[in-house]
């Protein structure tokens, strides 16, 4: 078996006034149907700071354009096991919180090849509910959800 591939990743949490939080709904293209909902966000490409990975990020998956300044945080790091199209990795990702009116408009336009047809939806989501509906990308994301939550609306982190 292979070893996982390392990889350093920016996140986003885009947090609303009524304290939800925007997410994106996916699949692995290894195995279509299997849904599961994730942050904003990716690798960190070479000369980057984990703040304009995290900005380009955003463009590229949602088609809204945020500065750096506007990024709350690091709030929260972890690290992820995950497969992506039969390769396993292994992600270094560190989260940061965004104010955004949730009428904000979402567009795919800017989805790299491989997330085209894998990256299905959006849809703004509370800790509660995302961990009752089971089907976070990972265990621990309904709590970085309430960090991002609390960061944002009481400005602690």
């Amino acid at each position: 078996m292979a070893k996982p591939i390392h990889r350093v990743a920016a996140r986003v949490l885009p947090v609303a006034p009524d304290g939800t939080v925007l997410l994106l709904q996916g699949q692995d293209p290894a195995h279509p149907g299997d849904l599961h909902w994730v942050s904003i966000g990716g690798a960190v490409d070479p000369g980057e700071t984990l703040e304009q990975a995290a900005v380009r990020e955003m463009l590229e998956e949602t088609g809204i354009v945020v500065e750096t300044g506007e990024l709350i945080g690091p709030i929260a790091e972890g690290v992820h096991p995950f497969s992506w199209d039969g390769v396993d990795y292994v992600s270094e990702s560190t989260f940061f919180a965004l104010a955004l009116d949730r009428s904000v408009e979402v567009t795919f336009d800017g989805l790299e090849a491989g997330e085209v047809g894998n990256v299905l939806g959006a849809d703004w989501w509370t800790p509660e509910a995302l961990r009752a509906d089971g089907t976070a990308a990972s265990d621990d994301m309904p709590d970085v959800l309430a960090v991002a939550i609390k960061a944002v609306l009481e400005g602690e982190r």
